[in-house]
């Protein structure tokens, strides 16, 4: 398999998101594993609030997902990002994400491994779910109301 074209330099500061390319795209996550938690949203206010439930795909040690090509087959409403539809979403997006930051006209954190140049750098500052999550294979679905968190990192 060819490997994919390099990335522009500093791509995010001038590229919109609709133009940027799927490798630009996929650049942009920056392993924080914030959008992996499951949210409940309470119908009669529309709150939305993060609990520290991760997916049955996320894997808690690197807050990647363990089969991120194939995972809408074993979590179907597990959502694909993409330009066009970050309006209706970024609602549940961290206010760490980067597509939530440049979609909102924001600059992305110095510890985004974009900026950083450190893959691992999201872990190193604190900002990922790494090391506090628990996975929703143990909780029943009943007692998710017992694990919310007030905030992210």
């Amino acid at each position: 398999m060819p490997s994919p074209p390099p990335l522009r330099p500093r791509f995010w500061e001038d590229v919109p998101l609709s133009e940027m390319t799927a490798a630009e795209w996929e650049a942009l996550c920056d392993g924080c594993g914030k959008c992996c938690l499951n949210k409940i949203e309470y119908e009669d206010t529309g709150e939305i609030v993060f609990t520290r439930i991760a997916c049955r795909l996320l894997d808690r040690d690197t807050c990647r997902c363990s089969d991120y090509r194939n995972r809408r087959a074993h979590v179907p409403d597990c959502v694909h990002l993409s330009p066009g539809m970050l309006e209706g979403v970024t609602r549940w997006l961290p206010r760490t994400c980067a597509y939530r930051l440049l979609h909102e006209g924001k600059p992305l954190a110095p510890w985004h491994p974009l900026v950083s140049g450190n893959p691992i750098s999201v872990h190193t500052a604190g900002v990922s779910v790494q090391g506090w999550t628990v996975s929703e294979t143990d909780v029943d679905e009943d007692d998710w109301d017992h694990h919310l968190i007030d905030e992210l990192p």
